[in-house]
């Protein structure tokens, strides 16, 4: 494995930090106090700076260690994380995204926004307000009690409260230092979790003075080394007036992977009988010249010594180094625990979760589109071998049909699991809108909390990678246009905070993804004045409400008065339209004055495969998404009725339902086709209602693999994509959507149709 690799490895991971800090920030921003969760947050940015560092990442260190310090004092309770304290640490959350990106991409970041938070870190460190909340913290009073004035004495001096915890008394007791003996012998695991144990003596030497021995029996020679195996360990002297604790913070952690025994000069080290010395003095310049000294130059220099265990030294500093960078940013051991039972019962349980995680692998995604279309084509090949058998042998109980039968129930779950490599949680992309939120209400003033549910939602990764798109301008939308100001919510009754709910699950196989707000809705007067002035309407257009709040999906639509970084030049709603319809999926809007809006995505949830009914349609054969249809049925003269001059109902429990004849909508017939020879498909469509689509014949239902049309020759209206069947035929896929909208009055373009492109 070579460099590239190792630092590809660590941005990988850096990404799974980050992901992990923002989760457990918006965790306390929530009111969550657990302590885990604040340890979980400091591990994300200690794992990101110990592997930044191993990298030379100089910039994305400096930032991260001001993180960690501040975050250190959370952990430590010297510092409330409220309100205020989180705004910034989301902020620096976000700067440090920014500086992990820039790092992997060579891009650049902005300095002053960087230093600025680096200076409001450090502030909180220093147990000062953040500057926001000390602008507002005395002009803050309870809900229905009147400011208190300040006190004037009769001089007119304004009395200040003095504190004098900060002066020394004078006569304080004075600790003398103590000398401690210290055997530290780390374990494999120290290194793989990106700990150092050069860096910790370097730590433990700042205590006091200090005088280290390195016993390196173990150490094999050269070509029997394991560069994963931990070989050295040290006996330290260190005379100090910090006293144990201090001493065993140093290691607080590394505690669980490695053997460390403290005790007073004198008394009895426990490992002496278990840890035979043979001492060699260790330099101890090396701790201090390992900040400034490149990765290796140490290791060199022991090397250029001449001494074969100074080579020896530097050869397994070297390993250590390399496997350390690799895997830099694990994470380190929990919390110091405060007693030996606390620690035992933590240690036990971390080696319990340790155990029952799954193991996983990182694969290249071409591979998995590789193994993906191998297996399309398989789904293929079996069809065809299926036609083939079924054509030339009328025995429907012969050895080969039953052989096939399971040859197709093994393809089937060969595909399903193949698919479930490509599933991916939701979370990644939902997490990145948490950051969209934050600086869209920055930049408006308003306050808005975002709620995320079904995170674990799983779908295709391809459909993932084209979610963040139009679910950023649908979350701007929701910010800028749906939320009011905290000013006209209060006056409305309303909380000033305004909520944003971002949810995804699974409906009839597709994932459906919704994004609520609580705010004003849409102001269907003002949309379609704005319509009427755009030429997009004419002006006594009877519209209904859906029709009006489907208006600003049309391109160069908005209501904002004026044009800023936001919105106002009409882009964002219509790419969210075609971005979700190349997806295969569909959206629709619910909106209530007054009370806030409901934008519905549904897509589907792979773009390889889908189970389809196929039929014929004017000797063509056509696909229709199973997902779409609720019902077949053969119609009968008696409920076919007429509307209007060329409009058919057809009667379905005591309910009329439009009959849609598909053939005539693709142009493949020019006259309407007789309803009573054929069959009905009765579909679903969101925002559409129900329509009774008309085909010829149902020729029965597949599994079939999806290819792209506009990929391979067009788009053609009406048509999703197409797919090959057993007999080797291509036969298309319907686009149902399209079809009902078709029937509805939005014909597709004469020039445009299936007829015209063939």
């Amino acid at each position: 494995m070579d460099m590239n690799e190792i630092k590809e490895i660590f941005f990988q991971e850096c990404e799974e930090q980050l992901a992990e800090l923002e989760s457990g920030l918006l965790k306390l921003n929530d009111g969550d106090r657990d302590p885990e969760t604040v340890n979980a947050v400091f591990r994300a940015v200690h794992s990101i700076k110990g592997g930044a560092g191993a990298f030379g990442l100089d910039d994305l260190v400096s930032f991260a260690h001001v993180f960690e310090t501040t975050l250190d004092c959370v952990r430590s309770n010297r510092l409330e994380p409220n309100q205020d304290v989180l705004k910034v640490m989301l902020r620096s959350a976000d700067v440090l995204a920014d500086l992990t990106n820039a790092a992997r991409d060579g891009g650049g970041v902005d300095e002053a926004r960087s230093r600025q938070l680096i200076k409001e870190l450090e502030a909180l460190a220093n147990g000062e307000l953040p500057q926001a909340a000390a602008e507002s913290a005395p002009k803050t009073a309870p809900a229905g009690v009147a400011p208190a004035a300040p006190v004037v004495n009769e001089e007119g001096f304004q009395p200040v409260a003095f504190s004098f915890d900060d002066f020394g008394t004078g006569d304080e007791p004075t600790i003398e230092p103590s000398t401690y003996e210290i055997v530290f012998k780390p374990k494999s695991d120290l290194y793989s979790k990106g700990n150092d144990a050069t860096l910790l003596l370097r730590d433990l030497s700042r205590l006091g003075e200090m005088s280290i021995h390195c016993d390196m029996d173990t150490l094999p020679p050269l070509d029997r080394m394991n560069p994963e195996q931990a070989y050295f360990s040290w006996k330290i002297s260190l005379t100090t007036d910090k006293g144990e604790e201090a001493i065993r913070s140093v290691f607080e952690f590394a505690e669980w992977d490695c053997e460390l025994d403290v005790a007073l000069a004198g008394g009895t080290v426990g490992m002496d009988e278990d840890l035979p010395m043979q001492p060699v003095p260790f330099d101890l310049s090396i701790l201090e010249d390992e900040a400034q000294a490149p990765a290796g130059e140490e290791d060199r220099a022991a090397a250029s010594e001449g001494d074969p265990r100074n080579a020896a030294v530097a050869a397994a500093q070297t390993a250590s180094n390399v496997l350390q960078m690799a895997q830099s940013t694990a994470r380190v051991s929990t919390e110091n625990a405060r007693n030996s039972q606390s620690a035992s019962a933590a240690q036990a349980a971390a080696q319990q979760a340790a155990s029952a995680a799954t193991p996983t692998i990182r694969v290249d995604l071409d591979r998995v589109d590789r193994l993906i279309n191998l297996v399309g084509e398989l789904v293929i090949n079996q069809a065809m071998l299926s036609q083939s058998v079924i054509e030339n042998d009328t025995n429907g109980t012969s050895s080969i049909n039953m052989g096939l039968e399971e040859l197709q129930q093994l393809t089937r779950e060969i595909q399903d699991s193949v698919m479930a490599i490509r599933a991916q949680p939701v979370k990644p992309v939902f997490q990145r809108m948490s950051r969209i939120v934050r600086e869209i209400a920055d930049m408006t003033g308003k306050s808005v909390r975002l709620i995320t549910e079904g995170e674990n939602t799983e779908v295709d990764k391809t459909v993932i990678d084209k979610l963040a798109e139009p679910l950023t301008h649908m979350i701007r939308n929701a910010v800028d246009h749906g939320l009011e100001t905290p000013e006209k919510r209060v006056a409305a009754g309303k909380s000033p905070e305004g909520t944003v709910r971002l949810t995804a699950k699974h409906r009839s196989g597709r994932i459906v993804i919704e994004l609520a707000d609580d705010g004003a809705g849409i102001n269907r007067e003002k949309v379609r004045q704005k319509a009427i002035d755009n030429d997009l309407i004419a002006a006594d257009a009877n519209l209904s409400d859906e029709e009006v709040d489907n208006l600003i999906f049309h391109a160069g639509f908005s209501t904002a008065d004026k044009i800023s970084d936001i919105s106002g030049r009409g882009v964002g709603m219509d790419v969210v339209k075609r971005s979700i319809q190349a997806l295969g999926g569909r959206i629709n809007i619910s909106s209530k004055p007054g009370q806030g809006s409901i934008f519905t995505m549904s897509l589907p949830l792979t773009l390889a495969v889908l189970d389809g009914m196929v039929v014929t349609v004017a000797n063509q054969t056509l696909v229709v998404p199973l997902t779409a249809i609720v019902e077949t049925l053969q119609p009968e003269a008696s409920a076919i009725h007429s509307f209007g001059s060329s409009q058919r109902l057809i009667s379905i429990r005591d309910s009329f339902c439009p009959l849609v004849d598909v053939g005539r909508i693709l142009n493949f017939r020019g006259a309407q086709a007789n309803p009573v020879e054929g069959v009905a498909l009765l579909v679903e469509s969101e925002g559409g209602g129900q329509r009774a689509l008309m085909v010829d014949a149902i020729q029965g239902q597949r599994q079939v693999v999806i290819k792209s049309l506009e990929a391979n020759y067009t788009h053609v209206p009406g048509i999703a994509a197409a797919t090959i069947l057993g007999d080797g035929r291509v036969a298309l896929i319907l686009d149902v959507d399209a079809i009902v909208a078709a029937s509805r009055g939005q014909s597709l373009k004469p020039e445009m149709s299936l007829a015209a492109a063939g």
